[in-house]
């Protein structure tokens, strides 16, 4: 069963951006027609999140926040282009769960709605302990990926990051994103730290032929190759 999302945004651009690239990673994403009526529409929808700006026709987001939260603890994420920190305090204190200052980078707000939904639903990702990535079995309990050459093993940093590759495949991650899961699994890890964990990763998958697996984008990230067909 897919996720439901209320999108409450009332830049119609911004807002077809959005929920194409949420729809991108499987999420139900509802607008708003009636700015007027919003918790007519949120009772309707009954969202599992809710996505809101602060600067919206008739009443901002902080009313609309009060209102839901008189009624659900729906989990709540703001995003504004307001950089004043009073409105920051003012949504956490409302009961709001994150904050995201606008232009932010999608992963970011990706790698947030996802720490949240784990957090509150105990909702995963994963919906397999194993993965076949370039015809080889990704073992993500025992942390091991094996093939017809061999078998390696990870570390939990390293399984983390891989996969998370594999499950974007043939797509650019950001070093970004990256970052942000990792910290929010309660890794810590730096921008140093991530480089040295994906060229140690590298450098055993190379151990059972992989070294073409992962590749970098300058200035992008990184990403997991996988063959059209395989």
């Amino acid at each position: 069963m897919l996720l439901k999302i209320l999108l409450i945004e009332d830049d119609a651009t911004l807002f077809k951006e959005i929920k194409d690239r949420l729809m991108d990673w499987e999420y139900e994403v509802y607008g708003i027609e009636n700015f007027q009526n919003i918790m007519e529409r949120f009772a309707k929808v009954q969202p599992d999140l809710v996505i809101i700006d602060i600067q919206l026709p008739k009443y901002d987001g902080f009313h609309w926040c009060r209102s839901i939260r008189e009624h659900s603890n729906v989990p709540i994420v703001f995003l504004s282009s307001r950089d004043h920190p009073t409105d920051m305090v003012m949504s956490m204190n409302l009961g709001a769960d994150d904050y995201i200052q606008k232009p932010f980078h999608f992963e970011v707000l990706i790698a947030k709605i996802q720490a949240i939904l784990r957090r509150v639903y105990n909702y995963s990702t994963t919906t397999s302990d194993l993965k076949v990535w370039m015809g080889a079995t990704v073992d993500l309990e025992r942390n091991r990926v094996s093939n017809e050459k061999g078998m390696i093993e990870l570390t939990k940093n390293e399984i983390f990051i891989l996969k998370l590759l594999i499950e974007r495949k043939n797509k650019v991650v950001s070093r970004e994103y990256l970052m942000n899961l990792l910290w929010d699994d309660q890794r810590f890890i730096s921008d140093n730290t991530l480089t040295v964990n994906v060229n140690r990763l590298r450098k055993k998958l190379a151990e059972i032929g992989m070294e073409n697996g992962i590749e970098t984008k300058v200035g992008q990230g990184y990403i997991a190759i996988e063959q059209v067909g395989k």
